[in-house]
C-alpha cells in the first residue's frame, strides 16, 4: 500500500513539474470514463461533477429490482457517450441521497455545467438516457 502511494505522489509531482515547464496551461478536460464510477461520499461527487461534464449520478440499491435493470443500460451509455455515469449506493450514503431528495430508487440526476439539470425518477429506457444527456451535452 506504501508503494502505491509513493507512486502517486511520483505521478502527481512529475504532473506539476510539466504544469511548472508549460507556463501553468491548463490540461484539457479529462475523457469520461467508460464505466461507470462508484462514489462514496459528497466530497467524490463534488469531485466527479468538477472533473467531467456532463455527468449522470445513477442512485441505486443493491436490493432494488428496477436498479438491477437499469445497470447494463447505465454502463452502455457510459461506454457509448460523453457522459460520465456516477453511481451512488443509497444505502451506504444515506445523507448524500437525502441532500439530492431521492426518495425513492432508482434515481437519475443529471449534472450540466456542474449543477443539476434533469432528474429522472423509476425505471428509464436508453434512448430516453441519451436524449437526456443529448440536450445537456
Amino acid at each position: 500500500m506504501t508503494e502505491d502511494i509513493e507512486g502517486i505522489r511520483r505521478q502527481k509531482l512529475a504532473e506539476l513539474r510539466n504544469r511548472a515547464e508549460t507556463g501553468g496551461a491548463e490540461e484539457p478536460a479529462s475523457q469520461s470514463p467508460s464505466e461507470p464510477v462508484h462514489v462514496d461520499g459528497d466530497a467524490e461527487l463534488s469531485e466527479t461533477v468538477a472533473e467531467y461534464d456532463p455527468v449522470l449520478v445513477d442512485f441505486y440499491a443493491d436490493w432494488c429490482g428496477p436498479c438491477q435493470m437499469l445497470e447494463p443500460i447505465v454502463e452502455a451509455i457510459a461506454a457509448d457517450t460523453d457522459a460520465t455515469v456516477a453511481k451512488v449506493d443509497v444505502d451506504a450514503n444515506q445523507r448524500l441521497a437525502s441532500d439530492y431528495g431521492v426518495r425513492g430508487v432508482p434515481t437519475l440526476v443529471l449534472f450540466a455545467d456542474g449543477q443539476p439539470a434533469e432528474r429522472l425518477v423509476g425505471m428509464q429506457d436508453e434512448a430516453q438516457l441519451r436524449s437526456v444527456i443529448e440536450e445537456h451535452a
